[in-house]
This record gives structure tokens, C-alpha cells and sequence, in this order.
């Protein structure tokens, strides 16, 4: 016998009906990054290995453990896209960009690609929705992506989101805590994990977000990031936080929130919905400069955030659910055999396709009786819709509404008429 294939570990089918959820939490997406003036951009599923390691940064875990590479048939060494965000800004200056009006808007859905170790809510081939903001004005630009950010959730029906701010200071800022925090934990190198002590050296701001309960006692007497921000810095975050009050957007200052990549400066961001429990973080994002440069382009702000759509998906309020809950097709089915037309086109599939050139979802009945009807309730369908060898020589249908079990035979046009209404966009 042939060996059974199956999706590779890691990876997974999307089917029906959750292809539907995902296709209207996407549409929520684009309804609302629109109304903001964000436009997609579709950047490739590969790109040069070199575009990571230096846009996300060679100390970061995506670049040194996670990242799918391969050599072409070119000898070039590719990458499957770990994240968005430096594919983003390639795009940004290979085509010119930072020529347009700024800033460029620009908003992502697609897979993302990284070598984790599989397990619930997180997969090696991932999908993200996200957005980037370049050329833009400061904190205003982070204030108007944390907007459209949680312009989205409130669209998907979460309603007690908070979000978690810090700052991360400039260039200088960061340079000056690092060297502060660095001789602050060497004397503790030993208590450290080993992700912890390879960071030390490499990426030592991310040792704050620890998870592990004692280096976590360790950071409580670590100097603090906010001790050494640059005057420029700190009246930069005063400004996001007074936006964030003027438009009454509720949030809480999380002084340890860091961020995994290196490209952040000054606004990091993530937000959680108090309903989920301890795993309450739905995204995060923050803004960046010098990253534009290093590939290349002009001094450049940028700001942007990404969203996890598989954990989006798994928490998703019962409420937007609930509004995908319409309409079904209507279930079409034989009532006996019917007679063979001169044409040869089997009458059900005729009838079956006039509904569908009215605006009207139809699908062909599979069972008799009780068995039809289950399986049409199962559908959300509104009616069967029965042909008969007396409905055929009369050019009628008769029509059976689940809810009420009501029956009625009408002319087709007449019918017709009546179920296109039910299916107007107005109903």
C-alpha cells in the first residue's frame, strides 16, 4: 500500500467552516486598516537570508534558532519570512517609496514561517495580520496605530482590552541602560538560564522579559530603563500618554516590557483582553527608527504592530461568532423522480443554478425526511426548496420553511422573487 501523507509537524490544514472565521476576521481587518488610510502590501514568502539578520537582528532567537534557510539552486542563501516588518521596509525602499506623501501605510495578512517547537495556539507555519506606519511624525504615529489597533479588536467584539506601554528610549537611551543593566546582572551570571546568560551578552534588554520565576527576583532590584532616558525620550512617551488619555484609550505603564527585536526604540506596546486569564496578550507592536536605514533607505520613524491570527482565532469573543450565525443556502431536493428533459440538463441542477444567478446560495439536498431536514438545519438553511414531477410540468416549486414547517407551492418566478428578497444585503 502507498504511505499515507499528511500536513508536515508544525503545520496545518484550515478547512471549512473555519476558513469562514478566518475570512471575516480578515475582513474585519481590512474594513478597519482602510478606514485609516492603511493599504495592503503582499511582500514574497522568501527573501535574501541577509534581510533578517540584519533587520531583525543577529542576537534575536527568530535569526539565531528559529528561521526556515536554504540554499536555491543559485547558491543563494534564502529565508521563509519569520516576520513582516523588515520585508516591509524593503519593499519601502527598494520601490521608492519614501517619494510618496508620508507617511506610507501599508497593513499585511499572511504566513509567517518559524522553527518552534509545536503546541497548542502556536504552529512552525503561522499566519500574522499586521501594519506598518513609515515616515511618520513621532509619537502621534504611535498613538495612530495603537488606534487602528484596537479600532480592529473593538470591531471583533472584544471589549475590556488594556494596553500595556513602556518606552524603550532612543539610541542613547538604550546604549546607556544597557551598560547599566549588563553590570548589574554579570555578578549574577551564574543564577541566570543559559538563554539568559547567552543574552547577556548579545541582547541583554531582553533578559527583562523572563519568565522564570528566579531571575524575575533578580530584575526586582535591576536599575531601571526609565533612569537613563534622554530628555527627547521621555517627553516623547509624555506625548503618546497624553494622546492615549485624550482619546480615553485605557492603559497601564509595564516597565519590564521590552519586546523581542532589536530594531525597537522609544514605544513598545502589547495589548490584553482581561477575559483570557494568564495568556491575556492578543498583540504587539512598537516603533523603530534606523531600521529603513540599515536596508538601505533614508532616515526613516516607522511604527507598527503584529497580531497572531491562529491565537486571534482560538479567543475570539462569542459575539462576533455569533454574527457569522446567519443565513444558509437553500437546500434544493427531488420530491421522486423526476422525468429526463429533452436538453439533457438534469431539472434539479437547473433549478439549482437559476437560484444561484438570482443572488440566491444553493445547494443540492442529501437525504429523505427527517434525515433532509437535519441536514439542512445543520446548514442555517431558511428553506427546501422541493421539485416534483406536478412542480416540473407546472413551472412551480414548492417551498418548506424549517422554522415553522410551513409548505407552500408557488410559480418559480414567484418564488424566486421571494427568496432573493431574503437574501438581499437589506434583509
Amino acid at each position: 500500500m502507498s504511505q499515507r501523507l499528511q500536513a508536515v509537524k508544525g503545520t496545518r490544514d484550515l478547512l471549512p467552516p473555519d476558513t469562514a472565521l478566518w475570512a471575516a476576521v480578515e475582513g474585519a481587518a481590512r474594513r478597519v486598516f482602510e478606514r485609516y488610510g492603511f493599504h495592503e502590501i503582499r511582500t514574497p514568502i522568501f527573501e535574501e537570508t541577509e534581510l533578517f539578520a540584519r533587520g531583525v537582528g543577529e542576537a534575536t532567537d527568530i535569526v539565531g534558532k528559529e528561521m526556515y534557510s536554504f540554499e536555491d539552486k543559485g547558491g543563494r542563501s534564502l529565508t521563509l519570512r519569520p516576520e513582516s516588518t523588515a520585508a516591509v521596509c524593503r519593499a519601502y525602499v527598494e520601490h521608492g517609496m519614501q517619494s510618496l506623501p508620508q507617511p506610507v501605510k501599508l497593513f499585511y495578512i499572511g504566513p509567517q514561517f518559524r522553527y518552534e517547537r509545536p503546541q497548542k495556539g502556536r504552529y512552525r507555519q503561522f499566519h500574522q495580520i499586521g501594519a506598518e506606519l513609515l515616515g511618520g511624525r513621532g509619537a502621534e504615529s504611535d498613538v495612530e496605530t495603537l488606534l487602528v489597533l484596537v479600532a480592529f479588536l473593538g470591531e471583533l467584539g472584544f471589549g475590556d482590552l488594556q494596553v500595556l506601554l513602556n518606552t524603550v528610549g532612543d539610541a542613547e537611551s538604550r546604549a546607556a541602560y544597557r551598560d547599566r543593566l549588563v553590570a548589574f546582572l554579570r555578578p549574577h551570571a551564574a543564577e541566570l538560564g543559559e538563554d539568559s546568560r547567552r543574552r547577556l551578552d548579545s541582547n541583554p534588554l531582553r533578559i527583562l522579559d523572563t519568565k522564570d520565576p528566579d531571575e524575575q527576583a533578580i530584575l526586582a532590584g535591576a536599575p531601571r530603563l526609565e533612569d537613563c532616558l534622554t530628555a527627547a525620550s521621555r517627553d516623547h512617551f509624555a506625548r503618546v500618554r497624553a494622546h492615549l488619555d485624550a482619546f480615553a484609550v485605557p492603559y497601564r505603564i509595564e516597565p519590564r516590557l521590552v519586546r523581542g527585536l532589536d530594531y525597537y526604540t522609544n514605544t513598545v506596546f502589547e495589548i490584553v483582553s482581561q477575559g483570557l486569564g494568564a495568556q491575556n496578550a492578543i498583540c504587539g507592536g512598537g516603533a523603530y527608527e534606523g531600521l529603513v536605514e540599515e536596508l538601505g533607505g533614508p532616515p526613516t520613524y516607522g511604527v507598527g504592530f503584529a497580531i497572531g491570527e491562529d491565537r486571534l482565532i482560538e479567543v475570539l469573543p462569542q459575539s462576533f461568532r455569533e454574527r457569522l450565525q446567519g443565513r444558509g443556502p437553500v437546500v434544493v431536493a427531488a420530491m421522486g423522480k423526476l422525468p429526463a428533459p429533452a436538453d439533457g440538463v438534469a431539472p434539479l441542477f437547473a433549478l439549482i443554478e437559476e437560484l444561484r444567478r438570482a443572488g440566491i446560495p444553493a445547494i443540492e439536498g442529501s437525504g429523505k425526511g427527517g434525515k433532509l431536514f437535519e441536514a439542512a438545519e445543520r446548514q442555517r438553511s431558511p428553506y427546501v426548496v422541493f421539485l416534483g414531477e406536478q412542480e416540473q410540468r407546472d413551472g412551480t416549486v414548492t417551498l418548506r420553511e424549517l422554522a415553522s414547517r410551513a409548505q407552500r407551492t408557488l410559480p418559480r418566478g414567484e418564488a424566486i422573487a421571494e427568496l432573493r428578497r431574503l437574501y438581499s444585503p437589506a434583509s
